[in-house]
Protein backbone atom coordinates (compact mmCIF):
# COMPACT_ATOMS: atom_id res chain seq x y z
CA UNK A 1 0.00 0.00 0.00
CA UNK A 2 1.34 3.43 -0.91
CA UNK A 3 0.41 6.77 0.61
CA UNK A 4 -2.18 7.47 -2.06
CA UNK A 5 -4.22 4.49 -0.79
CA UNK A 6 -4.22 5.57 2.86
CA UNK A 7 -7.55 7.07 3.95
CA UNK A 8 -7.40 9.14 7.13
CA UNK A 9 -10.24 11.46 6.13
CA UNK A 10 -13.22 11.64 8.52
CA UNK A 11 -15.32 13.89 6.28
CA UNK A 12 -18.58 12.16 5.46
CA UNK A 13 -18.00 9.44 8.07
CA UNK A 14 -20.61 8.76 10.76
CA UNK A 15 -19.42 9.06 14.36
CA UNK A 16 -21.43 7.69 17.26
CA UNK A 17 -20.52 9.49 20.49
CA UNK A 18 -22.00 8.30 23.76
CA UNK A 19 -22.37 10.67 26.69
CA UNK A 20 -22.50 13.58 24.28
CA UNK A 21 -24.27 15.94 26.67
CA UNK A 22 -21.14 16.18 28.83
CA UNK A 23 -17.93 18.12 28.47
CA UNK A 24 -15.69 15.51 26.83
CA UNK A 25 -18.42 14.11 24.57
CA UNK A 26 -19.44 17.59 23.48
CA UNK A 27 -15.85 18.58 22.72
CA UNK A 28 -15.36 15.43 20.61
CA UNK A 29 -18.59 16.19 18.76
CA UNK A 30 -17.47 19.72 17.98
CA UNK A 31 -14.03 18.65 16.73
CA UNK A 32 -15.38 15.96 14.40
CA UNK A 33 -18.34 18.00 13.15
CA UNK A 34 -16.06 20.81 12.05
CA UNK A 35 -14.12 18.15 10.11
CA UNK A 36 -17.39 17.41 8.25
CA UNK A 37 -18.30 14.17 10.05
CA UNK A 38 -21.93 13.21 10.62
CA UNK A 39 -22.84 12.79 14.28
CA UNK A 40 -25.06 10.46 16.28
CA UNK A 41 -25.13 11.85 19.82
CA UNK A 42 -26.42 9.72 22.68
CA UNK A 43 -27.51 10.93 26.09
CA UNK A 44 -29.20 9.45 29.13
CA UNK A 45 -31.36 12.22 30.57
CA UNK A 46 -30.11 15.65 29.49
CA UNK A 47 -31.89 16.12 26.15
CA UNK A 48 -31.83 19.89 26.49
CA UNK A 49 -28.05 20.01 26.84
CA UNK A 50 -27.35 17.78 23.84
CA UNK A 51 -29.91 19.69 21.77
CA UNK A 52 -28.22 22.99 22.54
CA UNK A 53 -24.89 21.46 21.61
CA UNK A 54 -26.27 20.45 18.22
CA UNK A 55 -27.70 23.91 17.58
CA UNK A 56 -24.38 25.52 18.47
CA UNK A 57 -22.45 23.15 16.22
CA UNK A 58 -24.74 23.87 13.27
CA UNK A 59 -24.32 27.63 13.79
CA UNK A 60 -20.53 27.29 13.97
CA UNK A 61 -20.46 25.10 10.89
CA UNK A 62 -22.52 27.51 8.81
CA UNK A 63 -20.23 30.38 9.78
CA UNK A 64 -17.09 28.39 8.98
CA UNK A 65 -18.44 26.82 5.78
CA UNK A 66 -20.73 29.30 4.04
CA UNK A 67 -22.75 27.68 1.29
CA UNK A 68 -21.80 24.13 2.28
CA UNK A 69 -24.46 21.69 3.47
CA UNK A 70 -23.85 20.78 7.08
CA UNK A 71 -23.39 17.13 8.09
CA UNK A 72 -26.34 15.48 9.81
CA UNK A 73 -26.77 15.34 13.59
CA UNK A 74 -29.11 12.87 15.30
CA UNK A 75 -29.97 12.49 18.98
CA UNK A 76 -30.56 9.23 20.82
CA UNK A 77 -31.73 8.70 24.40
CA UNK A 78 -30.28 5.49 25.82
CA UNK A 79 -29.68 3.96 29.23
CA UNK A 80 -26.34 2.24 28.78
CA UNK A 81 -26.92 0.11 31.87
CA UNK A 82 -29.74 -1.55 29.94
CA UNK A 83 -28.64 -4.29 27.52
CA UNK A 84 -31.61 -4.00 25.16
CA UNK A 85 -31.34 -0.22 24.82
CA UNK A 86 -27.59 -0.40 24.28
CA UNK A 87 -27.91 -3.07 21.59
CA UNK A 88 -30.69 -1.10 19.87
CA UNK A 89 -28.67 2.12 19.74
CA UNK A 90 -26.53 1.28 16.70
CA UNK A 91 -29.64 0.13 14.80
CA UNK A 92 -31.46 3.36 15.62
CA UNK A 93 -28.44 5.34 14.42
CA UNK A 94 -28.36 3.36 11.17
CA UNK A 95 -32.04 4.12 10.54
CA UNK A 96 -31.64 7.83 11.27
CA UNK A 97 -28.63 8.25 8.98
CA UNK A 98 -29.36 5.54 6.42
CA UNK A 99 -25.82 4.27 6.99
CA UNK A 100 -23.94 2.35 9.70
CA UNK A 101 -21.42 3.74 12.19
CA UNK A 102 -17.85 4.34 10.96
CA UNK A 103 -16.40 5.84 14.16
CA UNK A 104 -17.32 4.77 17.69
CA UNK A 105 -16.37 7.03 20.58
CA UNK A 106 -17.47 5.27 23.77
CA UNK A 107 -17.33 8.19 26.15
CA UNK A 108 -20.30 7.79 28.50
CA UNK A 109 -19.31 6.70 31.97
CA UNK A 110 -20.51 6.37 35.52
CA UNK A 111 -18.41 7.15 38.55
CA UNK A 112 -19.52 7.32 42.16
CA UNK A 113 -16.59 8.46 44.27
CA UNK A 114 -16.26 5.82 47.03
CA UNK A 115 -12.66 4.98 47.89
CA UNK A 116 -13.11 2.43 50.70
CA UNK A 117 -13.92 -1.02 49.29
CA UNK A 118 -15.96 -1.80 52.41
CA UNK A 119 -18.26 1.09 51.57
CA UNK A 120 -18.88 0.15 47.91
CA UNK A 121 -22.33 -1.49 47.55
CA UNK A 122 -22.54 -4.44 45.17
CA UNK A 123 -25.19 -2.72 43.06
CA UNK A 124 -22.89 0.29 42.56
CA UNK A 125 -20.02 -2.02 41.55
CA UNK A 126 -22.23 -3.82 39.04
CA UNK A 127 -23.79 -0.65 37.63
CA UNK A 128 -20.33 0.89 37.16
CA UNK A 129 -19.08 -2.13 35.21
CA UNK A 130 -22.29 -2.30 33.17
CA UNK A 131 -22.04 1.31 32.00
CA UNK A 132 -18.26 1.66 31.74
CA UNK A 133 -17.29 -1.76 30.36
CA UNK A 134 -20.27 -3.85 29.22
CA UNK A 135 -21.83 -1.04 27.19
CA UNK A 136 -18.65 -0.27 25.18
CA UNK A 137 -18.29 -4.03 24.54
CA UNK A 138 -21.86 -4.23 23.19
CA UNK A 139 -21.45 -1.09 21.10
CA UNK A 140 -18.18 -2.27 19.56
CA UNK A 141 -19.67 -5.71 18.93
CA UNK A 142 -22.59 -4.15 17.04
CA UNK A 143 -20.68 -1.69 14.84
CA UNK A 144 -17.61 -3.73 13.93
CA UNK A 145 -19.30 -5.81 11.20
CA UNK A 146 -19.78 -2.80 8.93
CA UNK A 147 -16.24 -1.60 9.65
CA UNK A 148 -14.85 -5.00 8.64
CA UNK A 149 -16.90 -5.00 5.46
CA UNK A 150 -15.67 -1.60 4.32
CA UNK A 151 -12.16 -2.19 5.73
CA UNK A 152 -12.15 1.10 7.62
CA UNK A 153 -13.09 1.88 11.18
CA UNK A 154 -12.14 3.76 14.31
CA UNK A 155 -13.02 2.58 17.82
CA UNK A 156 -12.00 4.90 20.64
CA UNK A 157 -12.71 4.29 24.31
CA UNK A 158 -12.56 7.05 26.91
CA UNK A 159 -10.85 5.25 29.76
CA UNK A 160 -9.16 6.81 32.80
CA UNK A 161 -5.89 7.04 34.66
CA UNK A 162 -7.72 5.09 37.37
CA UNK A 163 -7.32 2.01 35.18
CA UNK A 164 -3.63 2.20 36.05
CA UNK A 165 -4.42 2.07 39.79
CA UNK A 166 -4.34 5.77 40.64
CA UNK A 167 -6.88 8.58 40.69
CA UNK A 168 -9.64 9.89 42.93
CA UNK A 169 -12.09 7.02 42.61
CA UNK A 170 -12.40 3.58 44.12
CA UNK A 171 -11.65 0.06 42.95
CA UNK A 172 -15.05 -0.36 41.26
CA UNK A 173 -14.31 2.50 38.87
CA UNK A 174 -10.68 1.40 38.44
CA UNK A 175 -11.80 -2.12 37.56
CA UNK A 176 -14.20 -0.86 34.89
CA UNK A 177 -11.63 1.40 33.27
CA UNK A 178 -8.79 -1.10 33.54
CA UNK A 179 -11.01 -3.62 31.80
CA UNK A 180 -11.76 -1.08 29.08
CA UNK A 181 -8.07 -0.53 28.35
CA UNK A 182 -7.41 -4.29 28.32
CA UNK A 183 -10.33 -4.83 25.94
CA UNK A 184 -8.95 -2.10 23.69
CA UNK A 185 -5.54 -3.74 23.52
CA UNK A 186 -7.03 -7.13 22.69
CA UNK A 187 -9.38 -5.76 20.02
CA UNK A 188 -6.58 -3.81 18.39
CA UNK A 189 -4.70 -7.03 17.67
CA UNK A 190 -7.82 -8.77 16.35
CA UNK A 191 -9.08 -5.97 14.11
CA UNK A 192 -5.89 -4.55 12.60
CA UNK A 193 -6.14 -6.87 9.58
CA UNK A 194 -9.43 -5.15 8.68
CA UNK A 195 -7.87 -1.67 8.85
CA UNK A 196 -9.83 -0.93 12.04
CA UNK A 197 -7.90 0.92 14.72
CA UNK A 198 -8.75 0.64 18.42
CA UNK A 199 -7.29 3.05 20.98
CA UNK A 200 -8.18 4.80 24.21
CA UNK A 201 -7.61 8.07 25.99
CA UNK A 202 -6.99 7.76 29.73
CA UNK A 203 -7.54 11.21 31.20
CA UNK A 204 -7.16 12.50 34.73
CA UNK A 205 -8.29 15.73 36.35
CA UNK A 206 -10.35 17.04 33.44
CA UNK A 207 -12.47 20.07 34.36
CA UNK A 208 -15.94 21.00 33.09
CA UNK A 209 -17.11 17.40 33.52
CA UNK A 210 -19.53 15.63 35.84
CA UNK A 211 -16.68 14.22 37.94
CA UNK A 212 -14.80 17.53 38.32
CA UNK A 213 -16.96 20.54 37.36
CA UNK A 214 -14.34 23.14 38.42
CA UNK A 215 -11.04 23.67 40.22
CA UNK A 216 -12.96 24.41 43.42
CA UNK A 217 -14.94 21.16 43.42
CA UNK A 218 -12.09 19.27 45.12
CA UNK A 219 -10.06 21.58 47.41
CA UNK A 220 -6.31 21.39 46.85
CA UNK A 221 -6.70 19.24 43.75
CA UNK A 222 -4.90 21.56 41.34
CA UNK A 223 -1.89 21.70 43.67
CA UNK A 224 -1.30 17.99 43.06
CA UNK A 225 -1.06 18.39 39.27
CA UNK A 226 2.46 19.17 37.98
CA UNK A 227 1.12 21.49 35.26
CA UNK A 228 -0.84 23.40 37.90
CA UNK A 229 -4.28 23.28 36.27
CA UNK A 230 -7.11 20.99 35.29
CA UNK A 231 -7.23 19.56 31.80
CA UNK A 232 -9.90 20.76 29.37
CA UNK A 233 -12.41 18.62 27.49
CA UNK A 234 -11.07 20.07 24.23
CA UNK A 235 -7.66 18.59 25.04
CA UNK A 236 -9.21 15.12 25.33
CA UNK A 237 -10.95 15.77 22.01
CA UNK A 238 -7.57 16.66 20.48
CA UNK A 239 -6.34 13.13 21.21
CA UNK A 240 -9.58 11.57 19.97
CA UNK A 241 -9.40 13.41 16.65
CA UNK A 242 -5.74 12.45 16.34
CA UNK A 243 -6.78 8.79 16.64
CA UNK A 244 -9.51 9.33 14.06
CA UNK A 245 -7.09 10.85 11.58
CA UNK A 246 -4.14 8.53 12.20
CA UNK A 247 -4.81 5.09 10.80
CA UNK A 248 -1.30 3.86 11.60
CA UNK A 249 -1.90 4.10 15.37
CA UNK A 250 -3.68 1.26 17.14
CA UNK A 251 -3.53 -0.47 20.52
CA UNK A 252 -2.44 2.70 22.29
CA UNK A 253 -3.62 4.18 25.58
CA UNK A 254 -2.72 7.86 25.84
CA UNK A 255 -2.59 9.11 29.42
CA UNK A 256 -3.65 12.76 29.51
CA UNK A 257 -2.93 13.78 33.08
CA UNK A 258 -1.03 17.06 33.33
CA UNK A 259 2.17 15.30 34.34
CA UNK A 260 0.71 13.05 37.06
CA UNK A 261 2.65 9.83 37.50
CA UNK A 262 0.49 6.83 36.62
CA UNK A 263 3.11 4.09 37.04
Amino acid sequence: MNSSNVDNNVAGRLALITGASGGIGGACAQALFLQHAHLALSYNSNRESVGKLGERLLDEYKKSNPGRTAPKISYHRVDLSNVEETVQLSEDVKVQHSKPVDILIANAGFGKRITDIEEIPLDVFEHTLNVNLRAPFLLAKNVVGHMKQQRWGRIIFISSISGYGVGLNGCHYAASKGGLTSMMKNLSTRLAEFNITVNDVSPAMIGETGLIPSSNSVPGLVDTIPLGRLGMPQEVANVVTMFCGTGYMTGQSVVLAGGLNHK
